[in-house]
């Protein structure tokens, strides 16, 4: 049987090919999905995708279905279009996110940006990023020198923080797909998030960058890799939402 890593890198090209492929039932609308969001069509397809190449592996969670086999001592957890709203209005930065813990460690992280192929990958033995173009090029997550953003996802939520951060200096942007941006924070200033922590989320991000500075409670995620730039935000986050 192959490797847990390899059969997500098999169910992320087969979602690449399907969302490239222009089928308008992607786009098609369906009910609400365990994680409160309204389900589309690319959503429930990728989620097939996701159970059939993975159910080998653990008990299947995932945002669309909730568990779709009966929890065990190990378990996927599986987003299997993060950032789906992006690609309903083909703004590019959506992928998959999944996870595997066993005995309710997690063990794998992967998360892969659909839009441009980005890959990355933390292991018990390894830490890197790929390609889906050449998954046999792993190349190491070297952190930028230094970057001018941050992204805090679910910032039009947060009008008054936003202006704090504004005033300091600390500027952001916000893509929409929490996983990619906790993947991608070793390249940025710094990575914020106030909302719901759903696992789907939030579980292989957190622990591809689990090397970096994190805060986490059940409202806050803050990641940076730069320690004077995460005690500021901490300090400001927790004086002004606590």
């Amino acid at each position: 049987m192959k490797s847990f890593v390899e059969a997500v890198l098999d169910a992320c090209l087969e979602i690449r090919t399907l969302v490239c492929s222009g089928d308008k039932a992607l786009f098609s609308i369906h009910t609400q999905g365990h994680g409160g969001d309204i389900s589309s069509g690319a959503d429930l397809a990728a989620e097939a995708i996701c159970f059939r190449h993975l159910r080998p592996y653990g008990s299947v969670f995932s945002e669309e279905s909730g568990w779709m086999s009966p929890p065990s001592e190990t378990n996927v957890i599986c987003d299997p279009i993060d950032g789906s709203d992006n690609f309903s209005s083909a703004f590019p930065y959506y992928g998959v996110s999944i996870a595997r813990e066993v005995c309710g460690e997690t063990t794998e992280g992967i998360v892969c940006n659909l839009a441009n192929g980005d890959v990355f990958v933390r292991t018990q033995e390894e830490y890197y990023r790929c390609s889906l173009d050449d998954l046999t090029q792993k190349a190491p997550v070297l952190p930028t020198a230094n970057p001018k953003v941050g992204l805090f996802e679910k910032s039009p939520e947060h009008p008054e923080l936003i202006k704090i951060l504004m005033d300091e200096k600390l500027k952001f942007r916000s893509p929409g797909a929490l996983a990619l941006s906790l993947a991608y924070a070793p390249y940025v200033k710094y990575v914020l998030f106030l909302g719901t922590m759903r696992s789907y989320d939030i579980q292989a991000g957190l622990y591809l960058s689990r090397h970096l500075y994190t805060f986490q409670n059940d409202h806050v995620i803050l990641i940076s890799k730069d320690k004077e730039i995460f005690e500021r935000i901490r300090s400001i986050v927790q004086k002004e939402i606590f």
